[in-house]
């Protein structure tokens, strides 16, 4: 292993020590911040959001940011390790929040750091940090945007074993309300508010959106949630449920909605329309670049941060998304090392491509 690769690891064991649930970042906030300070790399910071730019800037060329997370979710259960001590089983580095994204945000920092100090890129180079991603929270990568310059181009580090996911879907999620009138269960009077939100529920089972995206696929809405009545011979007036809505790049957040509003009696709230799906074209040089060093494209089902960016992007890091929030989460050594070598790859092949 190289210096820097070494220097990842220390981190990334350091940052598991260090608990980082999302909107309690301030003690891995202040570990990143160190450890830049350490390598005389000037950062700023808000809240507990942390990025740096390329030493060489030139505001002349466009910026490209490479981005991931430091918050965490609490630990699952089941886990027979302690989640907040990094340890090493051969080539094996358990911890919560090892993969999911920790390994992703040092193999980035290592990845920047190789390229701090470069004159002749064609691009300048944005380092964040940023927390609040498990919860989408407004503190984390959406409250630095308007800090930062325009960004051409982002990658956004997850756990993707790294392939290259060129498209991920947006997320809504929807409170409805089905309004029916209280009644004595033994006369069966009344309007059952169970009986309408059923039929609600049976027609989104059942629906399917016309729009298929060639790579997320179909638009995909799930109740999830449901909660009704309080007595058990009173007809219920009202029923809760919860709809699950993953989005596509062929429909708004807000079409989806109008969709589901216009075929159920139920009414209708989103939580939030700002969580879109987002991607990037297989034409864009960094795609392209991507696909020329073997990558496997895909459209994740899962949301990152890719959903609060409004400039195109790819996510892609080492390790597995099928271990995030899992218990005895862990992260291969050699991942990161090979994760670190492939960013820079990506990046060379990238760079190369705007030079030609």
């Amino acid at each position: 292993m190289n210096d820097h690769t070494k220097e990842a690891i220390s981190l990334l064991r350091q940052l598991i020590a260090t608990p980082s649930f999302s909107r309690e970042e301030a003690g891995t906030a202040e570990l990143i911040e160190a450890f830049f300070q350490s390598h005389n790399m000037p950062t700023r910071r808000k809240g507990n959001n942390l990025w740096a730019f390329s030493s060489h800037r030139d505001e002349a060329k466009p910026w490209v940011l490479l981005n991931s997370h430091h918050d965490t979710v609490q630990p699952a259960q089941g886990w027979r390790r302690d989640p907040f001590t990094p340890t090493l089983e051969g080539d094996t580095l358990y911890g919560l929040g090892s993969n999911d994204a920790g390994g992703p945000l040092v193999s980035l920092i290592a990845t920047f750091m190789h390229f701090y100090t470069m004159k002749e890129l064609p691009f300048n180079l944005i380092l964040a940090a940023t927390a609040e991603e498990e919860i989408s929270g407004a503190n984390g990568i959406a409250s630095i945007l308007e800090e930062l310059p325009a960004i051409a181009v982002g990658i956004i580090g997850e756990p993707t074993q790294m392939q290259m996911a060129i498209a991920e879907r947006g997320l809504m999620v929807i409170d409805a309300v089905a309004k029916g009138k209280a009644g004595h269960a033994a006369r069966e009077e009344g309007i059952n508010a169970i009986y309408l939100a059923l039929q609600d529920i049976q027609w989104i089972k059942a629906y399917q959106f016309e729009k298929i995206s060639p790579t997320l696929g179909p638009v995909k809405a799930m109740v999830t949630q449901i909660e009704a009545g309080s007595q058990h011979n009173v007809v219920p007036d009202a029923c809760h449920y919860v709809i699950d809505v993953r989005t596509q790049e062929c429909y708004t957040n807000r079409e989806v909605f109008d969709i589901l509003q216009q075929h159920t009696v139920a009414e209708l709230t989103a939580r939030s329309f700002r969580l879109n799906p987002s991607g990037i074209s297989l034409g864009h040089p960094l795609a392209k670049a991507g696909i020329a060093l073997g990558m496997k494209t895909y459209g994740s089902p899962t949301l990152s941060d890719q959903a609060l960016c409004s400039f195109p992007t790819v996510k892609i890091g080492p390790g597995d998304s099928a271990r995030s929030h899992t218990a005895d989460e862990f992260i291969r050594l050699t991942e990161v090392e090979e994760g670190i070598k492939t960013y820079i790859q990506l990046l060379e092949r990238f760079r190369d491509s705007w030079i030609r």
